[in-house]
């Protein structure tokens, strides 16, 4: 299950909650004050690499020999 974050109009209260995916339209109430007028935020991706370049190989690797399948 995908962790969403929301955000509280009525607080302003930033929270995050596990939701399923067939629950994922649905907005959860505000766990501070209980408002209905939350709103999903829009998440940064993480980056996993030190490299900046925009790639996404990795290099030494541990799952065989050079990537690629046979």
């Amino acid at each position: 299950m995908p962790l969403y974050e929301y955000h509280c109009q009525n607080c302003a209260e930033d929270f995050e909650k596990i939701v399923r995916f067939s629950e994922a339209d649905r907005l959860p109430p505000c766990p501070v004050c209980g408002s209905t007028e939350t709103h999903k935020k829009i998440s940064a991706a993480a980056s996993l690499g030190g490299s900046s370049s925009g790639g996404s190989r990795s290099s030494g690797g541990s799952c065989g020999s050079g990537g690629g399948f046979s």
